[in-house]
């Protein structure tokens, strides 16, 4: 059984979160750790072998070290932070960061990848509802990361929407557009419990992308 604690769990992601780890027969849900439910991070380290974390950008990185410093292990959400300032050897606990849960998403991306490799020009329009905090979204940076030449992101927040992205691409006569859209908060449900199970056993640290688990 694997002991996971929910930092951010007040909010709309984290108490999905919550909700999918006590469904799940294999996780348990020892700790909700949120400002607004009075628990902090630090208190529960010694109960937890996983946290989740989807708070806000400005604690996540602390929120990491703090977990590694413990020798628990950190699957982040949270986007808008650098996950190059992590270091190796700051502890045993070992980080992964997706920029999106997905499974859809993650393929979007690989798509996205290797199409970039055939077409000439693309760009991202990524939508997101309005109390997303960063722009451009973790999803749209990591896909224009992976793509081949320079790909500029355009970025919406409106109220309605959950989280939603085109990639478009041009060529001589043709436009190719590959969309992944979450139309609830569940569909990230699936890969953050994978991410959890498996994060113990990833080899190197911090790891960015679902992929690498699938």
């Amino acid at each position: 059984m694997i002991r996971v604690g929910v930092a951010g769990a007040a909010g709309r992601m984290g108490s999905t979160t919550c909700d999918a780890v006590e469904a799940a027969d294999d996780l348990e849900l020892v700790a909700r750790v949120d400002p607004a439910l009075g628990t902090a991070l630090a208190d529960v380290l010694g109960d937890v072998d996983v946290v989740v974390d989807f708070t806000r950008p400005d604690t996540a990185l602390e929120n990491a070290r703090a977990c590694i410093r413990a020798g628990v292990h950190c699957v982040v959400g949270t986007s808008g932070w650098d996950v190059g300032a992590l270091e190796a050897g700051e502890g045993t606990g070992k980080v992964l960061f997706c920029p999106n849960f997905a499974i859809g998403a993650v393929l979007m991306m690989r798509f996205a990848a290797e199409a970039s490799k055939h077409m000439a020009k693309a760009e991202i329009i990524e939508l997101h509802h309005d109390k997303k905090l960063d722009k451009p979204s973790g999803t749209a940076a990591r896909t224009a990361a992976l793509m081949e030449g320079e790909v500029p992101i355009h970025s919406v927040r409106l109220p309605g929407l959950v989280a939603h992205q085109e990639v478009i691409f041009g060529g001589l006569g043709e436009t190719l557009t590959i969309r992944h859209d979450s139309l609830s908060r569940e569909s990230f449900m699936p890969g953050v419990l994978l991410a959890v199970r498996r994060v113990a056993s990833i080899e190197q640290s911090p790891l960015v992308g679902l992929e690498h688990v699938l």
